[in-house]
């Protein structure tokens, strides 16, 4: 089976004192072990460069831009990052048309379009 990880599984791996941290973990490494691929795309990694190097006082993380990239290597090393093709953008703006999405759903939009392609 192949899946996409959503990036707010991405977070809670990298936040070990999140109380979704075991939980996180767990499903990705139940996954793994089964065999499965799970991928990520670039979307998934620009959001969580967003959370992770903006501000906790402003629902971020925090951390460096060097932090930051020191997880997503490690990230990379486990998971499959898919490319991005030119492909996904003319599914996302039919799925934004379509479904009339607005606001921040336009990113979970974008990640359904890549999931789609």
């Amino acid at each position: 089976m192949s899946c996409l990880a959503d990036t707010n599984i991405l977070l809670r791996y990298v936040q070990h004192n999140h109380e979704m941290h075991a939980d996180a973990s767990a499903a990705l490494d139940s996954l793994l072990r089964n065999g499965d691929m799970v991928a990520i795309v670039p979307q998934n990694l620009t959001e969580f460069w967003n959370v992770c190097t903006r501000p906790s006082d402003r629902n971020g993380l925090g951390l460096t831009p060097s932090e930051t990239d020191t997880h997503i290597s490690k990230l990379e090393t486990f998971l499959t990052v898919l490319p991005e093709v030119p492909d996904i953008y003319t599914e996302w703006r039919h799925l934004v048309v379509t479904h009339s999405v607005s606001g921040v759903r336009v990113f979970d939009a974008r990640l359904v379009a890549s999931m789609t392609v």
